[in-house]
C-alpha cells in the first residue's frame, strides 16, 4: 500500500493471488510479480480495471464459454452495485416506467411496511453485510451455515414482522449472488462500498441519481494510474489491436501480443514458427 498510485481508490492497483499459473501470464505479459517472505501472495503490477474480472479458469475451458462467462461477470457488476438504488428509483421516483400490473404487485407487498424504501433497502444491506461479516469470522463449516441460514431466517422474519417487503428480499438477494460472481475479492469489496453510494444518490435523485453516479464513477477510473499504466487501458487509447483479451476471450493463437501498459521491448508472446512446428508434429519442437 505504500508504493501504490493513488492510496485512497476503493480499488486495488494491484493484482493479489496465490496460483503459480496465474502469476507465470502476468510475467508473460510483460507485468511485474512482487513475491515476499512469509506472506503465501503474489502481487502483480501493473493491473488493469479489466484485468481483474479475469479469472485463470477462462484459459483452461473453451474460448466460447470463457467469453460467456466473462459477460455475465458484467452483468453481474452492473446487478450488484444497482439492485438496490434501482429499486428505490423505480418505487419511490419513477413507478410510471413500470409495467401496470408489477407496479401493483409491488405496491401491494408494500402496505404496512413503516418505512420508506430506501430505509428499507438501506436495513437489509446492512443485515447482508453484517451476516457476510460473521460468516468470515466463524469457522469454515458454520460460517456457511451461518450465511445460508441467518439470511433465510432474517429475511423471513423482517417479512413477517412488516419491516420489509418481500420483494426486497429477493432484491438483495440477487444483489449478493451477483456480487460472489466478482472474481477478484479486492474488487468486490470496492463495489460493495459503491453500492451503498448509489443507493444514497438513487434516494435523493431517483434514476438522474444512478446517471450521475455512473459518469462519476467513470471519470474517477480515468484518473486512476496503476504504475504508470491507464486503469481503463486500452479504452483510453482506444486501440482495437489491443482489446483480444479485454471482453471476449479470443482463441490462444490470435492471443500473440502483449498489452500496451506494460511497455515491453518484445511484443510478441508467442513464436509463430515453433507454433506451426508444434502443431505439424516436428521432431524439432520438443526443445
Amino acid at each position: 500500500q505504500y508504493i501504490e498510485d493513488s492510496w485512497a481508490s476503493p480499488f486495488p492497483l494491484f493484482r493479489r493471488t496465490e496460483r503459480p499459473d496465474v502469476v507465470s501470464a502476468a510475467l508473460l505479459e510483460g507485468c511485474v510479480a512482487l513475491i515476499c517472505d512469509n506472506t503465501p501472495y503474489a502481487l502483480i503490477a501493473p493491473v488493469t480495471f479489466w484485468s481483474l474480472f479475469h479469472s485463470a479458469e477462462d484459459f483452461y475451458e473453451r474460448w466460447h464459454i470463457a467469453t460467456l462467462v466473462r459477460y455475465l461477470r458484467f452483468l453481474a457488476v452492473f446487478t450488484a452495485t444497482s439492485a438496490p438504488a434501482l429499486y428505490v428509483a423505480f418505487v419511490s421516483f419513477h413507478p410510471g416506467l413500470l409495467p401496470t400490473d408489477l407496479a401493483l404487485s409491488i405496491g401491494a407487498s408494500r402496505e404496512g411496511v413503516p418505512f420508506s424504501s430506501s430505509i428499507e433497502a438501506l436495513i437489509m444491506m446492512t443485515a447482508l453485510e453484517l451476516l457476510r461479516e460473521a460468516g468470515v469470522r466463524l469457522p469454515g463449516p458454520i460460517g456457511q451455515t451461518i450465511g445460508i441460514v441467518g439470511g433465510l431466517v432474517v429475511g423471513e422474519a423482517a417479512v413477517r414482522a412488516g419491516i420489509v417487503s418481500p420483494i426486497m428480499v429477493i432484491v438483495i438477494a440477487v444483489n449478493a449472488i451477483s456480487s460472489f460472481a466478482i472474481p477478484s475479492y479486492s474488487v468486490a469489496i470496492g463495489f460493495r462500498l459503491l453500492t451503498f453510494i448509489f443507493l444514497a444518490l438513487s434516494s435523493l435523485a431517483g434514476l438522474y441519481g444512478i446517471a450521475i453516479g455512473y459518469i462519476w464513477f467513470v471519470l474517477y477510473l480515468c484518473t486512476l494510474k496503476s504504475f504508470g499504466a491507464n486503469y481503463l487501458d486500452p479504452f483510453v487509447n482506444l486501440d482495437p489491436e489491443k482489446m483480444e483479451d479485454l471482453m471476449v476471450r479470443y482463441p490462444l493463437r490470435f492471443m500473440s501480443k502483449r498489452p500496451d501498459f506494460t511497455h515491453p521491448l518484445d511484443e510478441t508472446t508467442i513464436n509463430k514458427e515453433l507454433l506451426s512446428k508444434i502443431q505439424s508434429g516436428d521432431e524439432d519442437a520438443d526443445g
